[in-house]
């Protein structure tokens, strides 16, 4: 049969993999599809645009990622057995990650609503399928009628014995100090994210040097795609004709109130004058040109442009800033801990005007957060959740599930605190930190951070040092870039960076960068690292002079722990049938119980009281017998030689008729029956962990007599024995 499918592809070749790009084949109905493969991994991603009825006032833009447990041979979990409902954390954080660098290089005039849709179609465990949607993305697009001024790449980045490696194994990201994710066009990065080991500065700014050199091959491959069957592209609404008298009287009417009220230094009484100068503005306006009036909604967009002309104008002019700062000074910082007295750690974290509640709790590892992913299950013993509610910016909105920009932020923040944690084997305990954003102006996520570590120190977590964080700005004017430290909203609303940087005093933790210019050189990104690095250092030195280091004892209110050991053929009696023991002791104590093959116990309970209880119920059953000592057992088993008698958890011992009774007994059913309970002394212990019991011993030694043990566990001449077990010399015949 003829091949019907008419493909195009072109491929690249990104580290040791080779990465095709396809289209023809799949969604062809879509404006723009692609097949990108790396390995045996694929992603299929489509861009579709669709007219607006109206200006809806922004670009709407949305990128969606879902990852098909097909793709890797699997079934979902859970009863409906299908990719339904919300996504999950990660789809939600891959979707961030193609949104935020292909945003800003659409055109500014272009408003028709766009989706990107990328679907994980087969999944391998060497090529991670993130990376491949972000190209594959910039792809659709760029081959596409909608206007894009791409094309742009992904890559990850890995270090690895003081060498780069690019788009690294899941295996060699075990062993790499780095994982960064960047995407950039031939001229620049628009885009960064990940987390490191402690990396200086200069690596990660060498990292992303290298990594954007390294990807403009993927960049050539979409080109020549594009060149082979590329869209014309749909013509742009023209920008606006300037109107030189309209232009003059809004900067004669509003110019100078704007001057005043953009430097207002307070954020909410600078909110409401900017309100009331709006509605006088807009007034006036309507007056002058009529509402109703094309040239009034000229005005209007003209007065949100002349707000940024004047703030950016101003800083570039007097190098000071809204509030009244230079390029590089760090706002006022606040800072307490333990403020909430049943919380396992607590700490509230202000830098000027955005504030950051962080409370810390402590669980077991019942606690642990399971997740499904496309390579497998897997647990996560640290969690950070960021909040961020109406309240903290003055706003009313329902309160629904948390937004793509709260998990986003959240996990940003679990990066940069994840390498200072304890091992488990230090610390057992499963950590989650809840930030409640209290107030925002600029930068919640690394007041986050800063929070977060507080909250552990205040909770005794023994963390390895201290992290803070920081968010840089960016202006650019022609060929002028000046870099700010420590930016308010509306200077990351009006400005053209948000440069997230979170570390120690030595090294970096995680970074994340967003750009609203199409790139911007590598000699200002070292510059913002660097200047990064001081005012990271500044905060670490207020955080100090609060809590330099973890409190010696957790809370009072956090639960305690203890690691026991049992033999590994003890396991089975801990649990008990079916779970019978072990859920007993969770019953009766409200203790968690983590039990390990390996025989290794971790209990967590709410006092010590209760953790020793839970202990000494646990090692009941671990219990071994001893040479020489009384117990109480059950019998278990009449047998014509003797009975057979429990005298601990999953211990039975034999007593040899001669040692039932002081004297000489023709039946054991005689002197016992199954369910009694004997008092016996263990008078041998063989070297299979065989047990020999004796009732005869405790019956004489009550009656004032001696026993003579060591006869007893003798061997008997052979041909012999019987009868002479009952004067306590010599071995019972078996």
């Amino acid at each position: 049969m003829e091949n019907q499918f008419k493909i195009n592809s072109t491929s690249a070749t990104a580290g040791d993999c080779e990465i095709i790009f396809e289209t023809g084949k799949l969604a062809n109905q879509a404006d723009g599809s692609i097949v990108v493969r790396g390995g045996d991994t694929v992603v299929l991603v489509t861009a579709v645009s669709q007219a607006m009825q109206h200006d809806p006032g922004y670009f709407p833009l949305v990128v969606n990622y879902q990852e098909m447990s097909y793709a890797s041979g699997r079934i979902p979990g859970g009863y409906f057995k299908r990719e339904i409902g919300r996504p999950s954390d990660r789809e939600t954080l891959v979707s961030r990650l193609i949104d935020r660098p292909i945003r800003p290089l659409f055109p500014r005039t272009f408003k028709d609503e766009v989706q990107v849709i990328a679907t994980v179609l087969s999944a391998d465990s060497d090529n991670d399928p993130d990376v491949l949607a972000i190209s594959g993305a910039s792809a659709a697009l760029h081959i596409s009628r909608i206007p894009f001024s791409g094309p742009i790449a992904g890559a990850r980045i890995g270090y690895i014995d003081d060498e780069f490696v690019l788009n690294p194994s899941h295996k060699l990201l075990e062993q790499s100090d780095l994982n960064l994710i960047v995407a950039a066009t031939r001229d620049g990065v628009v885009m960064v994210e990940g987390f490191t080991e402690f990396l200086p500065e200069k690596v990660i700014a060498d990292a992303i040097n290298w990594g954007q050199q390294q990807i403009i091959p993927l960049i050539a491959a979409q080109e020549k795609l594009r060149e082979l069957c590329g869209k014309e592209k749909l013509p742009l609404f023209a920008e606006p004709e300037k109107d030189p008298d309209l232009e003059k009287m809004i900067f004669d009417l509003a110019a100078t109130d704007l001057s005043r009220i953009l430097f207002i230094p307070d954020k909410m009484e600078r909110r409401e004058a900017k309100k009331e100068a709006s509605v006088k503005f807009k007034g006036t306006i309507a007056e002058n040109l009529g509402e109703d009036s094309e040239k009034y909604a000229k005005a209007v967009n003209m007065l949100e442009e002349l707000e940024k002309k004047i703030v950016r104008e101003k800083i570039l002019e007097t190098r000071t800033r809204i509030d009244g700062r230079d390029l590089t000074t760090v706002r006022p910082l606040a800072i307490e801990i333990g403020l909430l007295p049943r919380t396992h750690g607590s700490a509230l974290f202000a830098r000027g005007e955005t504030k950051s509640l962080c409370i810390t709790t402590l669980g077991s590892g019942s606690d642990e957060q399971r997740i499904e992913t496309l390579t497998g299950d897997s647990t996560k013993r640290f969690m950070l959740h960021y909040n961020f509610p109406p309240y903290c910016v003055g706003e009313v909105k329902f309160l629904r599930g948390p937004s793509r920009r709260e998990i986003g932020h959240g996990i940003l923040a679990e990066r940069a605190l994840t390498p200072v944690l304890p091992d488990i084997e230090e610390f057992p305990f499963t950590i989650r930190i809840v930030s409640e954003v209290m107030e925002s102006n600029g930068s919640s996520s690394m007041a986050t951070v800063c929070g977060g570590i507080l909250s552990l120190m205040d909770a005794g977590v023994p963390i390895k040092e201290p992290v803070a964080g920081i968010a840089m700005g960016l202006i650019k004017e022609e060929d002028e870039y000046l870099v700010l430290t420590d930016i308010l909203g509306d200077e990351d609303h009006l400005g053209d960076m948000d440069f997230k940087i979170a570390g120690t005093y030595e090294g970096v933790t995680a970074v994340q960068m967003d750009i609203k210019i199409p790139g911007i050189p590598m000699d200002v990104m070292y510059r913002a690292l660097e200047q990064a690095s001081i005012a990271k250092k500044t905060i670490l030195d207020g955080m100090n002079k609060v809590i330099d280091k973890p409190r010696p004892e957790l809370s009072r209110y956090a639960p305690k722990t203890e690691i026991v050991y049992v033999d590994t053929d003890k396991i089975k009696d801990v649990i008990g049938p079916s779970g019978k023991n072990i859920k007993a002791i969770t019953a009766e104590t409200g203790s968690s119980i983590d039990i390990e093959d390996s025989g290794k116990i971790t209990i967590f309970s709410p006092t010590q009281e209760i953790l020793e209880k839970t202990r000494q119920m646990i090692l009941f059953f671990n219990q071994k017998a001893e040479l020489g000592k009384d117990y109480e057992g059950e019998v278990k088993r009449i047998l014509d030689f003797g009975a057979v008698v429990e005298i601990l958890p999953g211990v039975d011992g034999l007593v040899h008729i001669s040692q039932l009774d002081t004297k000489r007994i023709e039946k054991v059913s005689d002197v016992v029956k199954i369910g009694d309970t004997l008092k016996v002394k263990v008078i041998e212990i063989g070297d299979r962990g065989k047990v020999r019991l004796s009732r005869m011993a405790v019956l004489m030694e009550e009656n004032g007599e001696k026993f003579d043990l060591q006869a007893a566990s003798r061997p008997a001449p052979r041909g012999r024995g019987g009868d002479r077990g009952r004067s306590g010399r010599g071995r019972d015949p078996r």
